[in-house]
């Protein structure tokens, strides 16, 4: 009994102070850096609407989006944990592959993603935000001295805070970090992260008033507001198939054209490599000056094609096209943008604008089946459920696709047809044989930074003691080292077998241990901390 209430002092109690701390310190850091955000993009869409009033300023606009892209390269060079989202960086950090200084990342990503978005570029904070968070956790775990795992978990946990604090939604971040970036539903990530994110918001809505600048008051009701949602008929699921499988097409189009896109710009060197933020930069000016749907994350686009449950798409018409016309120019603009934005490496949230570009796709498919006798009344609930089925076919996230359709827009009524379309978006992803996309990033960022260069592989056999964290535990269930895994287990009875994930250790088991690492010691100390403190059998 007094060993049971020890263990639970030692790794209950711990967790949830720390997870506490994260929480408090996401929700204070994140909740700043989307008001900034907001203030940036409201900035932006103001100067280039006094551009399009002078247009004799139009050339000093390219010149200091050259000079910002340039410095903006810069640090990106310096501080490659900023690359892109951020995303693919953390989801590798909070599987334990990746390390990095959580104050120089966290600090940059601020600095940079902010500078993008007084530019004009169309950058999403909720990237960023993740990543943000990620690093609070990742500071409460390193200036309190935590275990490596202790440590994993605070940066899931953290990131799982930036994800909820920036869209106002508990469960999509509780979600997120499970399904994406842990890729493990344990135990013990869904309680450190539900912990940490409901202090996280907690604590935004209480700075919130008192960070509210220039009347705008951050983060109020629903993400996405205006939407209303009503039930299908027969015909409109036909039409829901028909748009689902072309938005899902646009996803794998969006997919080949990021990784293609990278190898070209790969081979731009100029500048020591950082001419190439040049491209995406400029072209987001002209974009802008087109079409001020082009400018910031997306909310605006998204928040002007809701009808309010009516049916009547009114967005800003570009150069008087008509309402298909402006759709599909806003639509090229922000598909455009966003694959440079990933295959470049911009330090700069593609969450919301890859959200956009299914949501637009699914307006277009709206007007253009109301012309063929669909009713209006569904086209808010289509234009969600293509929104959802392109982040599914592009992130492979179904389970936080389904809770981000509703959560978002706070229309908790008549799942089925989100289920279809996002169903479909990831059957069309598997049969074009599409990766998860922040995976595959991930995995190139490994490479070009070759982390694994120094790596070894080295095998441990230890017994699982009485009273640890992995006696009488499911295998699944235990955080274990990243990239190691059990490879046999040997019972007090000498019976020797290969476990799966539903295997229950027991106390005197064997387990051999096989990990890849370039510290031995932080491992063997990782695994003391699950199976007991004991002497490792190591080669």
């Amino acid at each position: 009994m007094k060993k049971n209430w020890k263990l639970f002092l030692d790794n209950a109690l711990n967790l949830f102070c720390m997870s506490v701390i994260t929480g408090l310190f996401a929700g204070v850091v994140v909740t700043l850096y989307n008001i900034c955000m907001s203030l940036g993009e409201k900035t932006a869409t103001n100067y280039y609407a006094l551009l399009l009033q002078n247009p004799a300023f139009i050339p000093l606009l390219f010149v200091g989006l050259a000079a910002g892209a340039i410095v903006i390269g810069t640090v990106v060079r310096f501080v490659p944990m900023i690359r892109g989202s951020g995303i693919p960086q953390i989801e590798g950090a909070a599987r334990g592959v990746i390390r990095f200084k959580w104050y120089v990342t966290m600090c940059s990503m601020f600095a940079a993603s902010l500078a993008c978005v007084f530019m004009g570029y169309p950058a999403g904070a909720e990237g960023p935000s993740l990543e943000i968070g990620g690093c609070c956790g990742a500071a409460t775990g390193t200036l309190l001295k935590r275990n490596h795992m202790t440590k994993r978990l605070q940066i899931a946990s953290g990131a799982s805070s930036g994800l909820a604090v920036a869209f106002n939604a508990p469960i999509t971040g509780v979600v997120f970090a499970l399904e994406e970036a842990f890729r493990s539903f344990s135990p013990q990530v869904f309680i450190c992260a539900t912990i940490s994110v409901i202090v996280s918001l907690v604590t935004r809505n209480a700075i919130r008033p008192a960070l509210s600048l220039g009347g705008y008051e951050f983060g109020v009701g629903f993400a996405f507001e205006g939407f209303v949602f009503h039930d299908f008929d027969g015909m409109a699921y036909l039409y829901l198939v028909i748009a689902a499988i072309i938005t899902s097409l646009l996803g794998v189009g969006f997919y080949h054209s990021v990784f293609g896109l990278k190898k070209v710009f790969k081979r731009i060197t100029f500048l020591n490599k950082t001419g190439k933020y040049i491209i995406p930069f400029v072209l987001a000016g002209a974009f802008g000056l087109i079409t001020l749907y082009s400018i910031g994350g997306g909310h605006s686009f998204i928040h002007s094609i809701a009808t309010g449950g009516s049916g009547e798409i009114t967005v800003e018409q570009v150069f008087e096209i008509g309402l298909v016309g402006s759709l599909v120019v806003v639509l090229i603009c922000r598909f455009i943008l966003s694959v440079m934005s990933m295959s470049c490496g911009i330090p700069c949230g593609v969450f919301i604008p890859m959200l956009s570009i299914g949501a637009g796709c699914g307006a277009l498919m709206s007007v253009l089946f109301q012309g063929l006798g669909m009713s209006g009344a569904v086209s808010d609930y289509f234009v969600i459920i293509c929104m959802a089925t392109f982040f599914t076919c592009v992130v492979k996230a179904p389970i936080t696709g389904i809770v981000m359709v509703f959560e978002l827009t706070g229309q908790f009524v008549n799942f089925l047809p989100a289920i279809i379309g996002i169903a479909i978006g990831l059957i069309v992803g598997m049969l074009f044989k599409t990766d998860a996309i922040y995976e595959k990033s991930l995995e190139g960022f490994i490479a070009e930074e070759k982390i694994y260069k120094n790596f070894t592989k080295i095998t441990w056999t230890a017994k699982v003691l009485s009273g640890s964290k992995a006696a009488e535990k499911p295998v699944r269930e235990i955080t274990w080292p990243a990239n190691g895994l059990i490879v046999s287990i040997v019972s007090v009875e000498g019976e020797q077998s290969v476990p799966d994930g539903e295997t229950v250790l027991k106390s005197g088991d064997t387990l051999t241990f096989v990990c890849e690492t370039d510290d031995e010691a932080e491992i063997s100390q990782y695994l003391a901390s699950i199976v007991g403190e004991q002497n490792f059998e190591t080669k």
